[in-house]
C-alpha cells in the first residue's frame, strides 16, 4: 500500500502517474501483439499458469540480451514452475521478431509501443529510439517507441500480484523469480 507522501512525491516527481502495483494487487488483464504480429493476452494464462512478467529497455542491447538469454536457457525450471515468461518493451513488433531470430528466444514478446502495460503496472518508462544491428547477416534497424524501465513481476495462477522487482539484475532476474514461485506455493 503506497502512502500519501510516497505517491505526493510520484505526482511531482514524474507528473500524473499510476500509482505501480505491489504484491498482493490484482494484475490488469493485459494484450498486446506480440512477436508475429498476433494479439497475446494474459487473461487466457488465468487458472492455468504463473506468468511471469518482465519489461526491459531494449531489444537487442547488453543487458537486455542478457536477461532474455537467461530466461531462454531457462526453458526446463520455467516448466517445473508451471510458469510462462513474457518480456514487454516499447520495442515495436519487427524489433521484436529480429531480437527473437538472433537470440534463438523461446517465448513471448510484447510490444507495448504506446506504453500502455508499462503505464498499468506502474512501470516508468521515458523516449524510444533506434538501434542498428545485424541479424542473419543483413544490416535491420530496430524501432522502439519508449523504453521502459527493467522491472519484473510475477502473477499468479489466481491473477494475484506474488512477485515485484524494481531493480532487476539482469543476469539473475530468472534465479530470483524462481525463488518466488517456489516459496508462494
Amino acid at each position: 500500500m503506497k502512502t500519501i507522501a510516497q505517491l505526493l512525491f510520484a505526482t511531482i516527481a514524474f507528473g500524473p502517474v499510476l500509482s505501480a502495483l505491489d504484491v498482493g494487487d490484482e494484475s490488469p488483464c493485459f494484450s498486446a501483439p506480440d512477436d508475429k504480429g498476433k494479439d497475446w493476452s494474459a487473461c487466457d494464462f488465468l487458472d492455468k499458469k504463473n506468468v511471469i512478467v518482465y519489461f526491459y529497455p531494449a531489444a537487442m542491447t547488453g543487458g537486455c540480451t542478457k536477461q532474455a538469454c537467461s530466461y531462454r536457457d531457462g526453458a526446463d525450471q520455467l516448466k517445473q514452475l508451471d510458469a510462462v515468461v513474457v518480456g514487454v518493451s516499447g520495442d515495436r513488433v519487427e524489433s521484436l521478431k529480429y531480437f527473437k531470430i538472433a537470440e534463438k528466444l523461446n517465448f513471448t514478446l510484447l510490444s507495448d509501443a504506446k506504453g500502455e502495460i508499462a503505464k498499468a503496472f506502474g512501470v516508468p518508462t521515458r523516449p524510444g529510439g533506434k538501434l542498428q544491428r545485424t541479424v542473419q547477416g543483413k544490416e535491420v534497424t530496430l524501432v522502439r517507441d519508449n523504453t521502459a524501465s527493467r522491472w519484473t513481476f510475477v502473477i499468479n495462477k489466481k491473477g494475484k500480484i506474488i512477485y515485484k522487482n524494481s531493480k532487476v539484475s539482469p543476469t539473475q532476474d530468472l534465479t530470483e523469480v524462481a525463488k518466488a514461485i517456489k516459496a508462494s506455493e
